[in-house]
């Protein structure tokens, strides 16, 4: 075998994938007759023949201040233009225009984690006036104008989405750095989008204790600072008014209480501004497989119009419904379906500041009786999380959905029954949904009133969406064998570039599948989304995970280049692997593999320092599962590391033939000293269906 042939994989595309076909599962009759979209024809207005023109029934959903002249301009393609001639405020279609008729109605209710705390309920009126208010001092104080970038790194309160559409208001894009994510992960982004402000909190309930989140804050600015970007004004928000949640000093001149600031905005009024469809309403970074995160820009027009289009078609949500996505609002999920779709509707959506399982597993139930929640939305690592240490709490309570979302990863048929009888006490319908940060909203559902579920599978493409699943030369690749899921044309919600980088842009979707850069025809540029799936013979998908190297924690995409470079930064680590473990809750965990440096004295105090520096470079959320310290990693001869040998280790899996390798002899010694550790701490072999096996055999191939 030459050296070239040793390091090709058997790529997803040549791999047969089975699976138990599941069963249809229908709508109720009471669901479909109140459903937003169920009459059939709806599938015809959305062909391909419709394309895009179909998408005139999304804009028709918002309010415009300049009626657009071309619905997409392809001039520039890939980087696409929605609406084009249109103008409108996004902030105005998510607020302003529900006055007349909803002024008093529940925009938000914000649920503190202590339970002992009251919901705040935030009517459309109230939520003008703070929104107007923030939006004067962000203009007056802060000093910025349209097109302006600011960096929010908040929890889940109210406070976020108040400062959300007071951007949009003044056609500010806004930049939201999940709160979890640490003050380091945050400079960065505030460096690579240019900030000159960092909107922040003191602190916040998690777990039943207070957060400190104020320190990631100066830590976010140093970072910055070292990356040439200095921010002028931290805008802290208190978690109560008037007391400080902080052990973090105040930095006098840069720091400043946004209770004690706003005070002088109290009433005023700020025209929204009126921007043009393409203006790029926010920025919302994602891992990549390298170590600079992707700003995903979104567009006004286009990702408005596709969100409320598909909240309103897939989420059925109607203004009188109260609906509760459990997702954070730092993730696309959050500002998509929990911020800009469900308040473009004039619905009122709930937000939930703690943690599910605090004080126990009953409280997301107890939530949804008291506020009679009817749509729920939620991942399935909540949803496991839930099932494990409270299957039988939802009976408990008196709540009825009539709707439920999966979002972030795919689902167990198993989770999804429990989720579907116990949590939906098998009364709701069910939408098991795929998508991306870059994508902006749904790519892969079933539609409620007028498509079964099928546990296992997101279901069918989203209307006006035509997938293709493409082997690695671009042939389509027949039903029931695995691929490279691509999307053939370009749609409204699509982000329009990676902010500062759009040569990366085109290399990382659309080079990929792309035979000619110089067509202006979007049949020429298939959207590579570096997912694997299957295809049913039915048209239903389901979807296989990462071709890249992004591990999906908890819905949580985490690059092993972030993670390897975050273990690189302790000086006495020679070389570090990220490889993903199955994991019953989370989906996914994290573990890392690292050799040191000569004379570096192994042991778990190194492998601390690994696990700390990983939590400041990136947040808690990427804490590995286990670090291992090796003598040496399994290598091609060209000096690749073979993640997928390592993984297989970790996973219990066979690691395949490993004899070409420049070094195999190292393979048994670290199967050793993994696998017996694992044994030992009392962690069993885990029973890996075909798919994972699948993912762990190609994980870290190019």
């Amino acid at each position: 075998m030459t050296e070239g042939q040793e390091e090709a994989q058997v790529s997803e595309s040549q791999i047969a994938v089975h699976w138990r076909e599941e069963e249809y599962y229908y709508p109720p009759e009471s669901f479909v007759q109140q459903a937003n979209a169920a009459d059939p024809a709806i599938f015809d207005r959305f062909s391909e023949e419709n394309f895009p023109d179909c998408f005139k029934e999304y804009s028709d959903m918002l309010s415009w201040d300049a009626p657009w002249e071309t619905i997409l301009d392809t001039s520039n393609a890939p980087f696409w233009n929605w609406f084009v001639g249109g103008r409108l405020n996004a902030s105005y279609n998510c607020v302003d225009r529900h006055l007349a008729a909803r002024a008093n109605k529940a925009a938000i209710i914000w649920v503190p984690e202590p339970e002992s705390d009251e919901p705040v309920a935030i009517t459309y009126r109230d939520l003008y006036h703070r929104v107007n208010e923030f939006a004067a001092l962000l203009r007056d104080f802060g000093g910025v104008k349209a097109g302006d970038r600011v960096t929010l790194h908040m929890p889940m309160v109210a406070e976020l989405p108040v400062v959300m559409l007071a951007c949009a208001r003044l056609g500010v894009v806004h930049s939201e750095v999940f709160g979890g994510f640490s003050g380091n992960a945050c400079g960065t982004r505030i460096a690579d989008s240019g900030s000159r402000i960092l909107i922040t909190m003191d602190g916040y309930y998690r777990s039943g204790t207070v957060q400190d989140h104020k320190v990631k804050a100066d830590e976010a600015v140093a970072e910055a600072h070292k990356q040439g970007q200095d921010v002028d004004k931290v805008l802290v928000w208190r978690r109560h008014p008037g007391q400080y949640a902080s052990q973090t000093p105040m930095v006098e001149g840069r720091d400043f209480f946004v209770d004690e600031v706003i005070a002088q905005y109290r009433g005023q009024i700020v025209e929204p501004v009126s921007m043009p469809a393409e203006a790029p309403l926010f920025l919302m970074y994602t891992s990549g497989t390298t170590g600079r995160p992707k700003g995903a820009q979104h567009s006004t027009g286009g990702y408005l119009a596709y969100v409320t289009g598909t909240s309103k078609y897939y989420q059925d949500i109607h203004p009188d419904d109260t609906y509760w996505c459990m997702a954070d609002i730092g993730w696309i999920t959050g500002h998509s379906y929990i911020v800009y779709g469900p308040l473009s509707l004039g619905t009122t959506t709930v937000i939930y500041e703690g943690t599910p399982n605090y004080p126990d597993a009953g409280r997301p139930w107890r939530i949804a009786e008291r506020l009679g929640v009817n749509i729920f939305h939620t991942s399935p690592t909540a949803i496991r999380m839930l099932r494990k240490v409270g299957p039988d709490e939802p009976k408990k309570y008196n709540y009825h959905f009539k709707h439920m979302t999966t979002v972030g990863e795919p689902i167990e048929p198993e989770v999804w029954r429990w989720y579907h009888e116990a949590v939906g006490k098998a009364e709701a319908v069910i939408v098991d949904t795929w998508w991306q940060t870059e994508t902006g909203g749904f790519l892969g559902s079933s539609l409620p009133a007028l498509k079964p579920m099928k546990p296992g599978s997101c279901g069918p493409a989203v209307i006006g969406i035509y997938p293709a699943i493409y082997d690695e030369d671009g042939h389509e690749v027949p039903d029931g064998k695995a691929g490279n899921i691509c999307i053939r044309n370009p749609w409204p919600g699509i982000m329009q570039t990676i902010w500062g980088q759009p040569e990366r842009f085109l290399s990382v979707y659309y080079e990929k599948y792309n035979k000619d850069p110089d067509s202006k025809d979007w049949h020429a540029w298939p959207y590579f989304c570096g997912d694997g799936a299957v295809r049913a013979p039915d048209g239903y998908y389901r979807i296989l995970g990462r071709v890249d190297d992004v591990i999906n924690v908890a819905g949580h995409r985490l690059g092993t280049k972030e993670l390897e470079s975050a273990a690189l930064t302790v000086p006495e680590v020679a070389e570090a692997a990220a490889v993903p473990v199955v994991d019953d809750i989370r989906g996914r965990a994290v573990e890392m593999y690292v050799s040191l440096k000569p004379g570096s004295p192994p042991g778990d105090e190194m492998a601390k320092k690994v696990t700390r520096a990983i939590e400041v470079e990136i947040g808690k959320i990427a804490r590995p599962k286990n670090v291992w310290i090796v003598a040496d990693m399994p290598k091609t001869r060209s000096g690749k590391i073979m993640r997928r040998v390592i993984a297989a280790i970790s996973n219990f899996t066979d690691t395949g033939d490993v004899t070409t390798l420049a070094n195999p002899e190292i393979v048994e010694d670290i199967r050793q000293q993994v696998q017996e550790a694992k044994l030992a701490q009392g962690e069993k072999p885990k029973e890996l269906s075909e798919t994972e096996v699948e993912e762990i055999k190609s994980f870290g191939t190019e």
